[in-house]
Order: C-alpha cells, then structure tokens, then sequence
C-alpha cells in the first residue's frame, strides 16, 4: 500500500510543496492582482486588456442580492465588485466612480457639513460629485464537472488504489457574465462572457493524511474563490474586446430608439 502512495505521492510533485505564511506570497494570488493609482497599474495580470484611455466613468454594481452571494459567503468570498474596480482601473478603460456600500460615508460627510460639524473649507458643498457613464452588472454562473478521463489515467497508472483516487478528482469550473449599460438611455452597449476552471483532487490527499504524504494535505481543497476570479477576469476582457469594437446600433424607430420598433402589432 504505501508503495502505490509513494507513486501518487510523487505523480503530484508538481504541486508547489507547503511553506509557512509569507506576505506577497505568489500561490495565493488570483487572476485580479497587483494595484493601481489613477492612470497606473503595478504587477498587473500581463493578460490584462488595455485601454489608451477611458471609454468613461463606471459604476459597478453591487451582487450582493444575487441568488449566488449566498454560496460564495460559505466559501469565504464577498462581493466581486472590488475584483471588477481593479480591472477596470488597472485596464485604464473606465474611471471608477462610487455607488456602491461605499455611498453611504460620501454622504455622511455632506451630513455632517450641513449641520455645520465639519471644519471650515471642508468644502462638501453640492456639484462636485461625478456621474457615471455607465454601469457594469456582474453575473456568475457556477458549474462542477467529473473529470472521467483524468480520473481513468490515475486508474491505469496506479491500478485499484489509482482507480478509487481517480474517482474523486473533479473540475471546478465557473462561467461569468457582465453587462454594460449606457446609463443615461438605458441602452445595453456591450455583454461578455467568460470562464475558469481548476482541479480538484482532495480525495488523492484525503488518502495521503493517513500515509506518507500528510504533510500534504494543505492542498486538498481548492479555492473556489480562484476559479471565480479567472471567470470575472476572463469576461471582463472580453468585454473590453467588444467594447473597443463597439459600433451604434441603427434607430429601431423613426425619431431614434424608444420612439416605435419595425415589428407592427394588429
């Protein structure tokens, strides 16, 4: 027996071995990494779409009441609109304006400057507030697929023990949507999708704990938060893609959109 896990153990020695917690360290980075400050990006993901200068100011919109927050609570993720607010600066294709959570202080301060609380040349008087040209609505479909070909290779490479691994390795996958909307005519301007995947082979070290490999056993579970990072960043650039390819569409009615369609109701 502890020869067929000595063979698995090291089959799987591409997996990068467990260290201590360090600061900065590059397993725990996603799709969506590094910074950004006005105009400038720093250790941007290299794939990341690039824009000579913004398309206009975007709000994104919170997902919070979307039927799918409540799985990625449990899985330890929060909103994916800070996700989207880096891309979007670091892509320099938007201005990130705030409508978000983050609403509620921008107006607190004006609150407090009416009721004369707030030093003298605080200046949170009324015009300086900036609109948003449009709105991105972010939308996550998830999926989990059984990799029976993978499974069926451990199989034949480590006989019955391979075959009861290979059993349990899954792929996780996630698919993702976003929608731009023009925000002052309604109008939608562009719609991507995009999509990430990993493997999942916690059955392989669920059997290691109890041998040679339990130093292993950090790697059981994949971050599903990973695999939807990949999905919003894969969208996102394909939503850049389509939008620097953007073209009107003709009038559908006669004084322009809104104003009566080519499909005539009897």
């Amino acid at each position: 027996m502890k020869k067929y896990l000595l063979g698995i153990a090291l089959a799987l020695s591409v997996l990068p071995a467990c260290s201590q917690v360090q600061m900065g360290s590059a397993s725990a980075k996603t799709e969506a990494t590094g910074s950004a400050g006005g105009a400038n990006a720093a250790n941007a993901n290299a794939s990341l779409e690039h824009c000579g200068s913004p398309f206009g100011t975007l709000a994104v919109n919170e997902d919070q009441t979307s039927n799918w927050y409540s799985w990625m609570s449990q899985h330890g993720m929060q909103s994916t609109v800070p996700v989207l607010r880096l891309l979007a600066q670091q892509s320099n294709c938007f201005v990130v304006v705030e409508r978000g959570a983050g609403m509620d202080s921008l107006m607190r301060e004006r609150d407090l400057m009416q009721s004369g609380e707030l030093r003298k040349k605080s200046n949170f008087g009324k015009g300086q507030m900036v609109a948003a040209d449009y709105t991105v609505t972010p939308t996550l479909i998830l999926q989990d697929n059984n990799m029976g070909g993978v499974g069926g290779a451990v199989g034949g490479l480590f006989g019955t023990v391979g075959a009861v691994i290979g059993g349990s390795m899954q792929s996780k996958g996630a698919q993702s949507l976003l929608t731009l909307i023009d925000n002052r005519s309604g109008v939608q301007v562009s719609v991507a999708e995009g999509s990430g995947s990993s493997m999942d082979i916690g059955g392989v070290f669920g059997m290691l704990e109890g041998g040679v490999g339990g130093g292993l056993s950090a790697y059981k579970k994949t971050p599903e938060g990973k695999v939807v990072v990949a999905a919003m960043t894969d969208a996102f650039n394909n939503l850049v893609k389509a939008t620097k390819n953007y073209q009107p569409q003709e009038a559908a009615g006669p004084q322009g959109h809104g104003t009566g369609g080519k499909l005539k109701v009897y």
